[in-house]
């Protein structure tokens, strides 16, 4: 009898503990929690106090007009505060509902709008992207000569849509720039950024060195696989433009415009109804204006990006630069990464899939990124050897902006924090914000 008693005893606690991690498990945030008591939950007052003083002083030394934070831990809203002008001429106060250019910020939604493909059946992550876009070069430049002719070589392995996400195709990267020079062609500086300005302010934004007059992402993709790869894919690590390519890749599976399969497939079910590539010409006054940090003051920059999007003509979607919006739009997005693919009641993508993106590096162990750098599928993987500050886990994972936005998503501490500003030229100032914020979660 005694027996039996202990059995069923541990049979009870078993199914305790069982739905425990069902109820866990069903508990994930589908909101963010806006009325939390700090106390309540562990947080230090004073440390909040800590952050709110770093901002303003930010300000204060004029190392920008207006940033903000957003700061949620468990879905609990621990940090929400913008700071300065977000138009010094005019002296508009920031707000956290301002528009800020995200600039690569884009690159993750279109990383995870491929990965949606994936899930549908209609490609696999290591298919060849030739398999849907036959153009796409299957030679690697080896010599440029000074006539700007070149020799080339067959790639040791063909591009899949995995070098594509972890910029490792080896799209205008190497020696490429050489041949583009000699064809006295543009180069990739951005305008604002040191690339030339254009004479009017084109119909969206456009990456630097490319045709600002191109109405679709088509155009540019097909001038760009004219060229030669500058190295195998798999074998070094060049930013930005693979992820133009993998979202014209999303237009040719899924037979919508990227802007269209974007909204319908993420931002849209997450409820970030104010990110978007383009607005209605009233809606340009909710954007933070840019300035630059230059000589120990701020001098305005370029509004092209911002002004770009009220164009009349809204057709040109680029995958790794062009989304906009307010920080709490961008932090639904990380809140559903780290829940595992789901917020606001919508599934995006599958756990797994959330887990294969955001914990298997793709790149070798040396690259240009520097020592210690990993990118997984859309994301800067960190680790022992590089973080921002030594608070952030070994699974947090990241990325940005150009103009000074970041954001990351740790799992092991269930947070996840963004920084914004609007800035061409600045201090990197977002490590002592972070480093705050670990203070502020720290028990």
């Amino acid at each position: 009898m005694k027996k039996k008693l202990i059995l069923t005893t541990v049979i009870f606690v078993f199914a305790l503990f069982a739905c425990g991690v069902k109820d866990k498990k069903n508990t994930l945030p589908q909101q963010f929690n806006h009325n939390v008591s700090l106390n309540d939950i562990g947080v230090n007052q004073n440390e909040v106090k800590e952050i709110d003083s770093l901002l303003q002083s930010f300000v204060d030394q004029e190392k920008l007009n207006c940033v903000a934070g957003f700061v949620a831990q468990n879905g609990n809203v621990i940090y929400k505060k913008a700071f300065g002008l977000k138009d010094i001429e005019n002296n508009i106060p920031a707000t956290i509902d301002d528009y800020y250019v995200l600039f690569s910020q884009t690159k993750a939604i279109t990383t995870v709008a491929f990965m949606t493909l994936v899930e549908k059946g209609l490609v696999q992550v290591d298919d060849p992207v030739s398999t849907y876009f036959p153009e796409i070069p299957d030679q690697v430049v080896t010599t440029v000569n000074e006539d700007g002719t070149y020799e080339t070589r067959p790639v040791t392995t063909p591009m899949t849509f995995a070098h594509l996400m972890s910029h490792s195709s080896g799209l205008n990267a190497g020696l490429v720039g050489q041949i583009k020079r000699a064809e006295r062609k543009n180069n990739d500086t951005p305008a604002g950024f040191g690339g030339r300005m254009p004479k009017e302010t084109p119909a969206g934004q456009h990456s630097g060195g490319g045709n600002y007059n191109a109405k679709y992402l088509e155009e540019e993709m097909l001038a760009l696989v004219k060229y030669p790869l500058g190295f195998d894919p798999g074998t070094e690590w060049s930013y930005h433009i693979s992820t133009n390519m993998l979202a014209y890749m999303v237009e040719r599976i899924s037979g919508q415009p990227l802007r269209d399969y974007v909204k319908e497939n993420i931002l849209i079910p997450l409820g970030m109804n104010d990110t978007d590539w383009y607005y209605e010409p009233e809606k340009l006054s909710r954007f933070v204006k840019a300035y630059s940090y230059a000589d120990g003051k701020l001098e305005p920059a370029t509004n092209m990006y911002s002004e770009g999007t009220i164009s009349e003509q809204q057709t040109y979607c680029e995958g790794a630069i062009g989304l906009n919006g307010p920080i709490e739009d961008y932090a639904k997005f990380c809140q559903m990464l780290l829940n595992k693919g789901e917020f606001n009641g919508a599934r995006i993508l599958k756990p797994e899939t959330i887990e294969l993106m955001t914990t298997v590096n793709r790149l070798p162990e040396e690259n240009s990124g520097g020592e210690g750098f990993r990118f997984g599928l859309g994301f800067e993987l960190y680790n022992d050897l590089k973080k921002p500050v030594p608070a952030v886990s070994n699974s947090a994972f990241a990325w940005g902006g150009m103009f000074g936005t970041e954001y990351i998503i740790d799992p092991e501490n269930d947070l996840v924090a963004l920084f914004y500003m609007n800035m061409a030229r600045r201090d990197n100032l977002y490590p002592q914000y972070l480093s705050k914020v670990y203070k502020l979660i720290d028990e």
